[in-house]
């Protein structure tokens, strides 16, 4: 790629930075990350234009400013906004993609990438399985490096990943308390031990009973910075089995990442989007009840390397 190879576009949310930091790492070395926060009214409208675009951006104008890279990765609705724009401002020199569905036409980008289960199609979409992660082999061995000690606990080592409520997947003290009884059911049936972490959407209300839940237990249990640095590379680098919150797409893609079964405690039927992500990583057999056995390994999903080739050839960057 000429020029500035890429710039990385995102509303600075944790999931959507690393969804388009992992496709911009897999096609180029030479990266910009750039935070847009939009101003209302655009801010309300996003994707969608309207009059003054400039003023959308306040002082942060002088972040989107020729020269243009060769290309743009955005990954939320307010990159989205930022991407269509640079695209028209650079009368097209730079190219511009979009990372899950920007829910209007999608030929305002030069590609789309949104995953199966948003259901969007057309001859400039690609259609993952799950979220864009930068989990391989060599990923998964640094976070076992940087969390050595976890190699001496008792096995199987059992990883636990808790998200937090989504709409039609509420997460509140009696849905916590169902999750974490059937964890510790599962634990009681496998021995070994716990590695646990919160996320930034676990609730706070919950996260005490997250700790009493696993007290006692050989293991790690992190709900937050007070307990050391996040071990989440750590568990997903050292865990012979996980078990996933049913709420988080990119936690369940990332748990399939690794190649070992995972696991989810759905006790009601889940609908939408969700439901059908759920539905296809279990018929593709990387998804399962947080009773089944199967210990085995499994092939891992690890899609943003074929994306990026994907893109590549959209793009005629090859």
């Amino acid at each position: 790629m000429p020029r500035e190879a890429c710039w990385v576009l995102t509303d600075g949310a944790a999931g959507n930075r690393r969804q388009a930091l992992a496709l911009a790492e897999a096609l180029t070395p030479s990266i910009r990350e750039i935070v847009v926060s939009l101003r209302p009214p655009w801010s309300w409208f996003a994707p969608r234009t309207i009059p003054g675009a400039r003023l959308a951006l306040g002082r942060q104008e002088e972040n989107l400013l020729p020269p243009w890279p060769a290309l743009a990765i955005g990954c939320g609705r307010q990159a989205a906004w930022a991407t269509r724009q640079i695209r028209r401002w650079s009368a097209g020199a730079c190219l511009a993609v979009q990372i899950l569905d920007p829910r209007i036409d999608p030929s305002h980008w030069d590609l789309v990438v949104a995953p199966k289960h948003d259901g969007l199609h057309g001859d400039n979409v690609l259609n993952p399985l799950g979220s864009l992660n930068p989990i391989d082999d060599g990923w998964l061995a640094d976070g076992r490096d940087a969390f050595a000690p976890f190699a001496a606990l008792p096995g199987p080592r059992l990883g636990v990943l808790v998200g937090g409520a989504r709409r039609g997947t509420p997460f509140d003290a009696a849905a916590s308390d169902a999750f974490l009884a059937a964890v510790r059911a599962r634990h009681a049936v496998d021995g070994g031990s716990v590695l646990v972490a919160a996320s930034r959407r676990t609730p706070d209300s919950i996260l005490p009973r997250i700790r009493e839940a696993f007290a006692g237990l050989p293991g790690v249990v992190w709900t937050g910075s007070a307990d050391g640095p996040n071990p989440y590379p750590g568990i997903l680098g050292w865990a012979d089995r996980l078990i996933v919150t049913p709420d988080s797409v990119n936690m369940l893609s990332e748990a399939c990442a690794t190649g070992r079964p995972v696991h989810t405690f759905a006790p009601v039927p889940l609908r939408g989007k969700l439901g059908r992500f759920h539905a296809e990583l279990r018929a593709a057999g990387l998804l399962h009840d947080i009773d089944a056995i199967t210990l085995e390994a499994q092939l891992p999903l690890r899609e943003t390397d074929s994306i990026a080739v994907e893109v590549r050839k959209h793009l005629g960057l090859l």
